[in-house]
Formats: C-alpha cells, structure tokens, sequence
C-alpha cells in the first residue's frame, strides 16, 4: 500500500508539472539579467539537488529558468523545500509569467500579444520604464577624507516574441554619475630602464586607485565608450572616467532563437555574459565583470552529458587619447568555444579555448570544431591564445568542490613559478548549502592570479600598416576573465541567505594581495596594460618573479555586508553594502624586479601609505527587480 501511495504521488506531480509548464507561461527566450537574485537561488538548488545540472553558459533565457523551476515545485523535490523557498520560487515564477494585457502601473511596463498562422504562434511586445538610484561614500580615517560617489540610470526597454522560438530585446539608458579615484603614480609597461626598440615600446602610464567609493575590484562601470563632464558642455569634452559628475548612455540588445526544447540556442547579442561550470561569479575566463559587447553565439546541448558553445564578437575601446585615437589601437575581435561534459550532478569538466586577434575576417577563430591553439600555427602569430580548464565534483545535498586553471603562455620547466613568461592563474574553491536557512551557502575561493595574466604585447600587423594594436585579454579597459589584477592572489570568504521571502543578505570577507603598479617599488607584470620582454624570457633576472618577495605588494582586508529588500506591493526594490577596507604595503629591502627573493616587511610611507576607511552603498530601485 505505502509503494502504491508513493507510485499515486509521483504521477501527480509529474501530471501536475505538464499541466502548469505547457499553457501559464510565455515561452520568451530573452536572457536573464547577470545580477538577477536567481541564479544564485538555482546554483544553491542544484548544489542540493533540487533540480537538473544547469549549463556553464550564462546569462540563461527565462524559458531555461523557468524550466528549472518548476522542475523543483512540481516534483518530489518539492518535499525539501521549506515554506519560505516554496513562496520565493513562485514568487520568480510570477515574475517570469506573462503579463496581463495593457498598462500595469505595479510594472511600470505595457504589454500586448496576437497570434498569428495555423499554430497560433504570439507575437508580444512589452515596453516598459526603470529607474535605479544609487549613493556611496567613501571615509578614510588616516587622512581624514570623504568622498562620494553617485549613480542615476533611467531607461526604456522593448522586448517580447517573434513567434515560439525566437525572442528580442533591447534596453537604453542614460546616467548620471560620478565615482571618484586618487592619482596614484607613474608606470612603465615593461619595466622602468627597458630599451624600447621596434614594436615594444615602453610606455608610461597615470595609475589611479580603485573608485573611492566603492569597496576595492566591485566597482563595475556600466556606461558604454565615453562620459561627458558637466563641467563644461559647451567643449564636448569626452572622458574615461567621471572623477567628476557626468552624463553617460548605456544600450544593450539581442535576438534570441531556441529549438530542440532548448537543446540549441542562438543569439545575436550585446550584453554581459559569464562561461564555466564553477561558483557564478568565479570564471577565470569570462566572467560576467567583463564589460558587454556586440557577438554572436550558440550553445548546442544534444545530450545531458555533453555540450558545445561558441561565440565570436568584437571588442570596444578604451577612451583614454580621444575617440578617434584610441579606437585606431584597439579593434579587435575575440573568439570563446566551450565544451562542457557532465556526468549526472556529480561532475563538471569545461574545456575553453579563446583568443583574441586583430579584427579580420578569420574563418578558423569562427569556426568552433577548430582549435584556435593549432589553427594559429598556420596563419602567423599575430594573436593572443588562452586555453582554460574547468573541473567540478559535486555531491548533491552535501556542496561542491572546483578547480580552474587559465593558461596564456607557459614552458614546462623546473622554473615553473620563477618566471615572469609562464602565465597562468589558479583558482580552487567549494561551497556547500546552510541546512535549515532558506537558499542559503557558503563559499570558499582561493585564486591566485601569475604576473602578466590577460596582458599581451601590442604589435604591428601587415594588414594595419603602421598602427601598433592592442591583443590584451580586455574589453573597453577592464578583464574578460576574473576582476583581479594580474599579480594578485585572494583570499574570499562568503555567507548568503534568504530569510525572507523578499530578503537577500550576504557577509563577505576578501584578503586581497596585489603587486604595485606605481612607484618607485612597482612591480613589473602588475597591470593589465604590462608587456613582458620578449628578449631572454628563460634567463634574465629581470623577468623572473617571487610573489611578495619582489617589489611593493599593497594587502586589502575587506568585510562587508550587503543586502536586498522588494517590498511586496510596490515595484520598489533598496538594496545596501556597508563595511570596512584595512589596506597597508609590503616592500623589500632591495629594489624591485631583481630577481631574487628577498625578506619583506609592513611599511608605512607616503608613497606607501596604510589606511583604513569605511565604505557605504545606499540604493533604490523602481520597476526593476
């Protein structure tokens, strides 16, 4: 009798499940936002083994994630939910469903539909408004400094279906902002006293802080190209950074097509993205820190234990010398295949390949069944090759455990940690569920980031005549891969929960420890702009490393505390981030770059300088959850 019980039960789920996925929800394929509270609510949830494996390919479509839920609702899983998870996933569910028709003041949105032919296949469009209001500042009790920072984005979006398989959207906006940096120093890209010659030139570069208001490596700009300072209209003056108040537009985009039951998806796209199979958040190869870019991609998962993607785009310029100027050094384009094997929900395994190569047309770098590491060998080396391994073990209910490794150049020798040529990064973590409190974890990451990684020598191509162009693994100045810089390695600690149904908190605490790029103990292969030497790589003393034993290292302890509230009935969403940055040097003895290990001690100079401050976010959100 008790089988028969269980056998009833099971049906009416699995009964239960058909009935609510095929007629409630809209089958929209637009992505889902990367700070959007549930892929954190669905990594917990498979890490438990609530649901099916989920791809290493993110942002996903609202159709994937709705997918994933209703799998965790209207299955035996839902037994282990508490009645707090249960609200919060039918909660997303309301949000992912399909509007009703007309104006909705409680979205700020207008929605419409009609079907069309024989199958009735929709054709939607939703338009609506969002408004995100943000204030930070930022004390410093050694020098007795306040700073303010201010962020103010209004913006329209258009999205909806074109028919049952292909989706668009598109969203603009405009900004106010300002986020103040110190003036820090002068750096050489190779190294102060290197021959510029050729190609390899050395440049000197301004070296400012870490936006002062905000807690070191979050701050993730969100304007496209350029700002324009207020401070003076009338010159149309075009900067990189509003140290100073300032205007700014922001556009994002895509067309989306899913077939096969979301087995094969395409898209044509500008927005951000993050590939791996590790923590959301830890890619080492493209994480979604990244600044967006226009590129087209597919994800084909013909089988639960394997698939493959592809992406190719092009980069944006970093505004430094003028929109003009620094546009002429910096178009190129950028190629990623992923293949994921997956064995059930106990193991993860990614093999990456990426390059990035000045912009031409290249059929190789397209192509995803061609390795771009072998292909380079038959067309010249002109371009930047990474290859990237992903591998996770998990054991649901219990957590995971992962290991990346990024590969940018390296020769296996007994000098495998000595010199400056081997660039590669490491990252190693595991994160395991909180019992009893709603979606909640706790993650352990450990990453440690070689001189030089994502950086690369600038150089002429034939088909660029004269102009020297930019092979950084970047886009528009900031990192495809992990936020820290190269010549770093950290330390994170970090506890999230929903005690709430509309609630999300988080305690985090990072050890942060990076080579100086400024001064007269800078470190050479400390900014993602350093070009190594390429004469004597195996042997000079000059470009070999000792991690902390070589030069000026800054250290940042950073605790913080963050959260999120939607009220229930109002389209209003706060959220905060309040804590405190403990940051102090280290130098040898010796002059930097020598290429021995020297003893290091804490210093205290006005080069060098401690400090500690406290750091506080303050924000609301309307119509945007």
């Amino acid at each position: 009798m008790r089988m028969e019980r269980i056998m009833r039960k099971k049906i009416f789920f699995v009964c239960l499940f058909v009935f609510f996925y095929v007629p409630v929800f809209s089958q929209t394929h637009i992505s889902v936002p990367m700070q959007n509270q549930i892929y954190s609510i669905l990594e917990i949830a498979e890490t438990r083994g609530l649901c099916s494996p989920l791809s290493g390919i993110r942002p996903y479509t609202q159709d994937v994630v709705v997918y994933a839920i209703k799998e965790i609702l209207y299955s035996d899983n839902a037994q282990r939910l508490s009645s707090t998870e249960r609200a919060i996933l039918e909660q997303y569910l309301e949000n992912f469903s399909k509007p009703q028709t007309g104006l909705d003041w409680n979205r700020g949105a207008y929605f419409n539909e009609t079907v069309f032919g024989a199958n009735d296949n929709p054709l939607s469009l939703n338009a609506g408004i969002g408004l995100d209001i943000q204030g930070s500042d930022g004390f410093y009790f050694s020098s007795d400094e306040n700073f303010y920072g201010l962020e103010v984005w209004a913006g329209v979006y258009l999205n909806g279906d074109l028919g049952r398989n292909v989706s668009y959207n598109f969203s603009a906006s405009g900004g106010l902002i300002q986020a103040p940096r110190r003036y820090l120093g002068k750096y050489w890209t190779y190294y102060e006293g290197f021959e510029s010659h050729g190609e390899y030139q050395n440049r000197e570069l301004d070296i400012y802080s870490e936006p002062l208001t905000h807690f070191p490596y979050s701050y993730k700009k969100l304007w496209d190209s350029s700002v324009f300072p207020f401070s003076d209209l009338s010159e149309q003056i075009y900067e990189s950074w509003p140290m100073e108040a300032a205007g700014a537009y922001n556009l994002l985009s895509e067309i989306t097509a899913s077939f096969m039951e979301n087995k094969l998806i395409m898209r044509l796209g500008r927005m951000p993205r993050e590939w791996g199979s590790t923590s959301f958040g830890s890619s080492l190869t493209f994480n979604q820190t990244a600044r967006p870019f226009l590129g087209i991609e597919a994800e084909f998962n013909p089988v639960t234990w394997f698939g493959i993607s592809s992406l190719t785009g092009i980069l944006e310029y970093h505004n430094v010398e003028g929109i003009k100027k620094s546009s002429a050094v910096f178009q190129n384009a950028f190629s990623i295949t992923m293949f994921q094997f997956r064995y059930k929900n106990y193991l993860f395994l990614d093999f990456v390949d990426a390059v990035i190569w000045p912009k031409r047309f290249e059929l190789g770098y397209i192509s995803p069944i061609t390795n771009s590491f072998f292909y380079q060998n038959n067309i010249g080396d002109f371009d930047n090759m990474v290859m990237s391994v992903n591998l996770k073990g998990q054991y649901p209910g219990i957590g995971n455990i992962w290991f990346s490794f990024f590969l940018d150049e390296m020769n296996l020798t007994a000098e495998l940690f000595d010199l400056d040529r081997q660039m590669f990064s490491l990252q190693a973590g595991f994160s395991f569920p909180v019992p009893i409190l709603s979606f909640s974890s706790v993650k352990f990451s450990y990453t440690w980031m070689s001189p030089y990684s994502y950086t690369h020598n600038r150089n002429y191509n034939p088909w660029y005549g004269d102009d020297i162009m930019e092979t950084a693994y970047t886009n528009n100045g900031v990192s495809l891969g992990y936020y820290l810089p190269p010549n770093s390695d950290e330390l994170l600690v970090r506890f999230s929960t929903m005690p709430a149904k509309n609630i999300t908190t988080s305690l985090q605490y990072q050890m942060i420890r990076r080579g100086a790029d400024f001064g007269s103990s800078a470190v050479d292969g400390s900014n993602l702009l350093s070009e190594l030497d390429p004469n004597g790589r195996s042997s000079r003393d000059v470009l070999k490393r000792y991690f902390l034993q070589d030069g000026a290292y800054q250290w940042l302890h950073i605790i913080k505390l963050g959260g999120e509230w939607t009220l229930e009935r109002t389209p209003l969403t706060f959220y905060w981030e309040v804590g405190t940055v403990i940051s102090y040097f280290t130098n040898t003895k010796e002059p930097a770059n020598s290429g021995k290990p020297y003893p290091y001690s804490i210093i205290n100079t006005v080069e060098y300088p401690r400090s500690t401050s406290f750091v506080a976010k303050l924000g609301v959100r309307l119509f945007l959850k």
